[in-house]
């Protein structure tokens, strides 16, 4: 059981011998774009104590975000990462972000692009192309979505890396956009990228399962109409992200990146619910199909997650139960036409 903030936040970035030992193997800074978000800080982290592991104390972690807030900029500082002011989508000129052998792209718009959809095509699919361009010798690691696949049937097992996308709505759309440009500019200029396709990590604070456990909370009938989900560990996702950047190839190495779960939303929220302590009430009816995705070539290359989903759930209900700090940031797992 976590007791704050403070020890989820160890638990999310203590690197792995895995992770230790593939981060030996490189060299130089790594740029993380985007590190102000959900997971970019528990990255950030991550990757410092990582390099600091491998041996490689002198290689900076670079964090680039916007750092509105002094204190979440004051707080990465004193954990050793370089943290770097920046409006990626204001300032035009990347030739000011700090040179670096590595990069990890986590930059997205999702919320609210349905009623703005130029939005999600600027942030999603344009500055890629401008990010591209400026790191085109370095590796880059892009954070995807499983979005980018069709809705598939329940018994399918998921998507493959090596089916066909089918994105739903204009968000996905531009997240598909985002991997195109990516490839464009390893065809171009044969820079190196590995494109990770994700959903959904759980944090505790936000997640699927956080979502279900606060609806549960609430006296809210859970919808289950979307009936099943997946789910992953977001300290195992960071991992196969930085671990990524040694496959980055210029035939662009794509991998699903979830738990080998396919979990049915009504089970989840009836375990919750039973972990709680509280009744739970559904409505809806499972429709046939739903966003799953195959992570089989991740499990293959990197392990399995180190947190089953089991624990997740249990970890999530003493979370919620001692009344810990949560995160208004939905996942809308549930949507099913693409509309954030």
């Amino acid at each position: 059981m976590f007791s704050s903030v403070d020890a989820l936040n160890d638990r999310l970035t203590t690197p792995s011998d895995a992770l230790i030992a593939d981060l030996a193997k490189g060299g130089g800074d790594l740029v993380i774009l985007g590190a102000g978000g959900k997971m970019g800080p528990t990255l950030s982290l991550l990757a410092r104590r990582g390099l600091d592991a491998a041996g490689r104390g002198d290689d900076r972690v670079l964090a680039v975000s916007r750092w509105s807030d002094p204190r979440a900029k004051a707080t990465v500082e004193a954990r050793g990462i370089t943290p770097v002011p920046f409006d990626l989508l204001s300032d035009d000129d990347l030739a000011e972000l700090p040179d670096a052998a590595d990069v990890v792209f986590m930059i997205g718009a999702k919320f609210g692009t349905a009623s703005a959809p130029s939005l999600a095509w600027a942030v999603n699919a344009a500055l890629p192309a401008k990010v591209a361009e400026r790191y085109a010798d370095a590796r880059i690691a892009a954070f995807s979505t499983g979005n980018v696949y069709p809705l598939v049937p329940l018994g399918s097992g998921g998507s493959r890396e090596t089916d066909s996308v089918g994105p739903v709505g204009e968000y996905a759309m531009s997240c598909l956009g985002r991997e195109r440009v990516f490839e464009h500019a390893a065809e171009l200029r044969g820079t190196k990228v590995s494109v990770l396709r994700l959903n959904y990590a759980v944090d505790l604070r936000y997640g699927v399962l956080a979502d279900l456990a606060t609806q549960i909370v609430a006296g809210a009938p859970v919808d289950v109409t979307t009936g099943a989900v997946n789910v992953v560990w977001q300290g195992y996702a960071n991992e196969v992200a930085l671990r990524s950047l040694g496959h980055a190839s210029s035939d662009v190495f794509t991998v699903n990146v979830t738990g080998p779960e396919l979990a049915s939303v009504r089970r989840l929220a009836g375990d919750l619910a039973s972990a709680l302590g509280l009744p739970v009430s559904f409505t809806g009816e499972e429709a046939q199909t739903a966003l799953l995705n195959d992570a089989s070539r991740c499990h293959g290359l990197f392990g399995y997650p180190d947190v089953s989903l089991a624990t997740l759930v249990g970890w999530q209900a003493e979370w919620v139960a001692a009344g810990l700090p949560m995160v208004d940031k939905p996942t809308k797992f549930a949507v099913r036409d693409g509309k954030f």
